[in-house]
């Protein structure tokens, strides 16, 4: 593939500089696709190798890979509708103006500081978060958080009567063949992050909520390989997932459902980022799509240059997507 050889380039780069130990990379441009795999699994406590088949901490692409498209297909199948009240579903919630819409596009408003958040139970959190407050924010901001994915995880929960990650192992995972794709992964095949009480976290969510809510976190938590992510990069440029390719709310810069939108939150590429050192961008109307993992966090948690060279790289992207 002769596409996207700036934007590789600086992929490559990323481990050339040790910006993170170690990529697995890989791009999309209508019938044809490559991966890509350079650098070190780890540095720290020893170094090792890293391959193909490994398993990452997804982290915020969890939101994207199973919340949202189970959220769409009950849309979809007419059990919830995109501007219904989420009181609805979730009556501890009482503010009655917040709906579906507005934890999908991430513009409800909800926020607040919740004391000793993460010493809390599953329950306690869950209780925490749905006494939050809908602050001036709402309906006004695109201000991204983890507690919209959660209540629409909670709100699935309903339907299924299941934990949300038991639901989205056993439908989306299922269905679109995601089978290295897992709440579970092998340990000895995990990419580690950072350092939790002394002790590397390998094959456990770095995200927080994620540790303490369990099966029932729609947020974080999930853990696949490069592969697995490219089969989903693929499906996002279906036809099915035609209608996500647009800014859904009346904001600049906007969102879509679950997505964010490039260039500048009104274009039609689909961007998401996972904590922990991913990013996917998908084009529906170039075909082409690009998808790099990495622990960013490892063995430091806050990598600052990562992100910069994040916009870079996807800047790169944009710019050889129109050619």
């Amino acid at each position: 593939m002769k596409k996207f050889l700036e934007t590789e380039a600086q992929i490559i780069d990323l481990v050339n500089k040790q910006v993170v130990p170690g990529v697995s990379y890989g791009f999309i441009s209508g019938s044809k696709s490559e991966i890509h795999v350079l650098g070190k699994k780890s540095w720290q406590p020893e170094i090792t190798p890293l391959s193909q088949g490994d398993q990452y901490d997804l982290a915020s692409l969890t939101k994207v890979m199973g919340t949202v498209p189970l959220i769409i297909q009950l849309i979809k199948e007419g059990k919830i509708g995109l501007h219904d009240p989420i009181h609805n579903y979730l009556p501890d919630f009482k503010d009655s103006r917040v709906e579906i819409f507005h934890l999908l596009t991430h513009t409800s408003g909800i926020a607040g500081y919740i004391p000793d958040r993460d010493s809390l139970s599953a329950d306690q959190l869950i209780d925490a978060l749905l006494k939050l407050p809908v602050t001036e924010n709402f309906d006004k901001k695109v201000v991204y958080t983890d507690t919209g994915l959660i209540f629409l995880g909670l709100i699935i929960e309903q339907f299924y009567q299941q934990p949300v990650q038991r639901v989205i192992e056993k439908t989306v995972l299922k269905e679109w063949n995601l089978n290295d794709t897992t709440f579970e992964p092998q340990i000895g095949r995990c990419v580690p992050t950072y350092r939790v009480d002394g002790r590397y976290l390998i094959g456990i969510p770095n995200d927080p909520k994620a540790r303490q809510l369990g099966l029932r976190c729609g947020s974080a938590g999930m853990f696949s390989t490069i592969e697995d992510v490219m089969k989903f990069a693929q499906i996002m440029l279906e036809p099915d997932n035609k209608n996500l390719y647009h800014n859904y709310t009346h904001l600049d810069p906007g969102r879509s459902l679950g997505w964010d939108i490039k260039p500048e939150g009104s274009g039609h590429v689909l961007f998401h980022t996972g904590y922990t050192g991913h990013f996917i961008a998908v084009d529906y109307e170039t075909q082409n799509a690009m998808v790099v993992l990495t622990n960013r966090v490892h063995p430091v948690e806050h990598n600052e240059l990562f992100l910069r060279r994040r916009d870079n790289i996807l800047q790169d992207f944009l710019n050889e997507d129109k050619k």
